[in-house]
């Protein structure tokens, strides 16, 4: 491999020009015929024994060149960008200039991290929620504990809203029965809505033993063979159920909690609901903290550098639901989203996660933190225990030069948030698509995973595309 020209591009890209000489790639179409020769039928010659001269001589000297070029030119691609001290940022883009029995020259577009600068980030002002417990709230954290302890109690009297019915149904359209229509010992809860309107009101005031036949009509967004038809159903209720909430006293407490009085079961419920709004508070606000911070970062992201990250966002987005069991195309389809919807939001995201990290790593370089051989230790230790693994295991899967500079990040973090100006928040605002797939994608601190030689670097983008 020989770097034959180094030009610097606009859009913080630089080209290279790279050749490869005739020995290594005459030993790569060798090794290609090797591989491709028991595919290769020739006349005269056991499929697989034709002699690489007479394949040749049939298609053509070149004809694996192609191929060849493949095997060699992610290999030359990564030793010309070392060579040269580039840190790809993205894939590159390769354009085959000249291939003959003397090797072959290409072209790579390699795209590299852009320069940047950080303004005064010192006094910045971030909204910061203030944290209130209220009785109201202790009481709606309750009542998940008495609904479960509510219990369903038999009465004689007619059915009202609230109340749980077990009926026998039947529908007809015309007078003909409709599949799936059809009913026995149904429990439906009065006010649930889960039956289609008119059906649940229509019971609403029967009594065991009640018959009745209840016109009803489908709405017309409902399925095609029955959206907007007037039906009958025939109804029989057999029992009316209330029900019937306990007691909310000291014995409760000791029904449902590990505490003896409910004063001790309601106390430490706000404690815990303090804790989880506290921590929710906290990363709202240092996500407030990073927006301001990126407000006085200086850059110009190249557009392939967000794309080739948006790629890495929804690759780990696809791997999260492929590793719960759920493929991603069919999350696709279960959510009516499409794949280009999905980049453009994972293309926010990564635009926001680099700029993040650059305002970040630029306020560590500004105030010269360094992380010590005994925090990289720790943090090794605290990884270890979060996850279960050996302190070996976890040094394999997350190398030392990631974890300080996620440990320097953090640090960074710390210095902004210290000078930060906390500012009480105007108005809750939706979650922006950025958050959204940032939320749903794997984060740095996450359980550690091997990390795999990047793809930016190695150049695997088929030759001739542009990625």
């Amino acid at each position: 491999m020989n770097v034959k020209s180094k030009e610097k591009q606009e859009n913080s890209a630089i080209e290279l020009v790279i050749e490869v000489g005739a020995e290594e790639f005459e030993a790569a179409v060798d090794k290609v015929y090797r591989k491709n020769r028991k595919n290769i039928a020739v006349p005269g010659f056991r499929k697989g024994h034709a002699p690489r001269k007479i394949i040749e001589g049939m298609y053509g000297s070149g004809v694996f060149y192609e191929d060849a070029i493949d095997e060699l030119y992610p290999n030359a691609y990564a030793q010309a960008v070392e060579q040269e001290g580039l840190d790809p940022v993205a894939y590159p883009k390769v354009e085959v200039l000249e291939v003959g029995k003397d090797g072959f020259t290409f072209k790579a577009l390699v795209t590299v991290k852009p320069e940047y600068k950080i303004g005064e980030y010192k006094g910045l002002a971030a909204s910061k929620e203030e944290v209130n417990i209220t009785d109201e709230d202790v009481e709606n954290e309750l009542k998940p504990f008495i609904q479960r302890a509510t219990r369903l109690v038999n009465v004689e009297r007619e059915a009202k809203e609230g109340d749980t019915v077990l009926i026998d149904f039947e529908g007809f359209d015309n007078g003909v029965p409709f599949e799936g229509g059809k009913g026995e010992n149904y429990a439906l809860e009065l006010g649930s809505h889960s039956f289609i309107p008119g059906f649940e009101e229509g019971v609403v005031g029967l009594k065991p033993g009640d018959e009745k036949d209840l016109d009803v009509t489908f709405p017309e967004d409902y399925s095609p063979e029955l959206a907007g038809k007037a039906v009958v159903f025939k109804i029989k209720v057999h029992e009316v159920k209330e029900p019937q909430a306990p007691v909310v006293d000291d014995e409760f407490a000791k029904d449902v909690s590990e505490f003896d009085t409910l004063e001790e079961f309601r106390k430490d419920l706000a404690e815990k609901l303090r804790d989880r709004r506290e921590h929710a508070a906290e990363h709202a606000f240092e996500d407030a903290v990073t927006d301001a911070l990126i407000g006085v970062l200086e850059v110009e992201l190249p557009e392939a550098m967000v794309d080739f990250r948006a790629d890495q966002v929804l690759q780990e987005y696809a791997d999260r639901f492929e590793r719960q069991g759920l493929p991603f195309q069919q999350y696709l389809q279960m959510t009516g989203q499409t794949l280009d919807a999905m980049k453009e939001q994972a293309k926010a995201a990564a635009e926001h996660q680099i700029k993040s990290e650059m305002a970040l790593d630029a306020v560590a370089e500004a105030e010269r933190l360094e992380i010590s051989e005994e925090e990289l230790a720790d943090e090794y230790k605290s990884l270890a225990e979060q996850y279960g693994m050996e302190a070996e295991q976890v040094k394999a899967a997350a190398p030392a030069e990631d974890v300080k500079t996620t440990l320097l990040r953090r640090k960074a973090m710390g210095v902004v948030k210290e000078n930060v100006k906390a500012v009480k928040p105007k108005k809750a605002a939706k979650k922006s698509a950025k958050k959204d797939v940032e939320e749903e994608g794997a984060s740095a601190e996450e359980a550690p995973k091997k990390k795999t030689a990047s793809r930016a670097k190695k150049g695997t983008s088929k030759v001739g595309e542009a990625e």
